[in-house]
């Protein structure tokens, strides 16, 4: 027969084990999520820069936010001929919400690409505040850009961590108010850990519209005074979208806000909207005057369901 004594000490020795498998198992997860990150900053360290600094860049300070476009080229390769803008021009007044719409290819994601200076125009300027960004530093332009794309990336990390990625200075009470505007507390308070959620590699754990709330919270704490959303809404279920259209009518508020979508619902209530086809602007208008005019914003908001373009 087995001791009282020799089963106590089994049953401790037992105990003892499976918490060093634990506590085993607990780094084993550190060091997986380490990887993760790791791998993330060593794709965007050894990336090819197609865009550098002017040796005397300045920084950008904005004071009013007006966007002028003026009489830019840019092509994708080499081949002149084969161009997405050519002599392109467009002002947008600080403050002011513009939406751009049209089919695929027409240049509406490229433009926004280059107001982020991540491509450089072959010719012409891209001012902000009457300053080329391109004698400015990349790092103080996008400080003074929120951009909310389409597949908004998510870290590894808390939700916490991840709101407060755009101002890791923010304070709970600061990262809790721009979950709220962002509409996105709700469905936070109803997670187990709340703000201390990990969302899993990409925001897997989330879903699609939890993803877009997360990043426009991330976008209202970084509180810029220009605002890029880059068919943020196109693939949420009508549910989602609601929300979503919520908050990002909160966060345009005084802000110079530059908006591509499919969906026309998304940019109807702008104050203008600007049809681009084939790099160039066909028509300029308020949603009203566009529909007046029975051309191609007319044709395209007669022919989508439920505010949808197809192509």
């Amino acid at each position: 027969m087995v001791s009282i004594a020799a089963l106590v000490f089994t049953v401790t020795y037992l105990s003892k084990i499976s918490q060093a498998m634990y506590s085993v198992g607990s780094i084993v997860r550190t060091v997986e999520q380490a990887f993760l990150d790791a791998s993330k900053i060593t794709e965007l360290l050894f990336k090819a820069v197609e865009v550098t600094d002017v040796s005397n860049a300045k920084k950008l300070t904005i004071t009013k936010a007006d966007i002028k476009i003026d009489n830019i080229t840019f092509g994708y390769d080499a081949d002149s001929s084969n161009t997405v803008f050519n002599n392109f021009s467009l002002k947008i007044p600080a403050g002011q919400s513009v939406g751009l719409v049209g089919r695929s290819g027409g240049g509406k994601s490229t433009l926004t690409q280059l107001l982020l200076r991540y491509m450089d125009v072959k010719s012409g300027k891209i001012l902000i505040d009457n300053k080329d960004i391109s004698q400015i530093t990349q790092e103080s332009l996008r400080s003074n850009i929120s951009y909310v794309p389409q597949e908004p990336y998510l870290f590894h990390r808390s939700l916490k961590e991840n709101i407060s990625y755009s101002n890791p200075s923010a304070s709970d009470d600061e990262i809790i108010a721009a979950a709220k505007q962002a509409y996105a507390w709700e469905f936070i308070t109803k997670l187990q850990n709340g703000l201390d959620t990990i969302v899993g590699e990409r925001g897997i754990k989330l879903s699609g519209g939890q993803r877009q709330r997360i990043a426009i919270a991330r976008a209202i704490l970084k509180d810029a005074p220009i605002l890029i959303l880059d068919e943020a809404t196109s693939a949420l279920d009508s549910e989602s979208e609601k929300y979503i259209q919520q908050a990002l009518s909160s966060l345009m508020k005084h802000r110079t806000t530059v908006v591509v979508a499919h969906r026309l619902s998304t940019i109807s209530k702008l104050d203008r909207i600007v049809v681009l086809d084939k790099g160039k602007i066909t028509e300029d208008g308020t949603h009203m005057e566009l529909l007046k005019i029975n051309g191609v914003y007319s044709t395209l908001w007669n022919h989508q369901s439920d505010g949808f373009i197809d192509g």
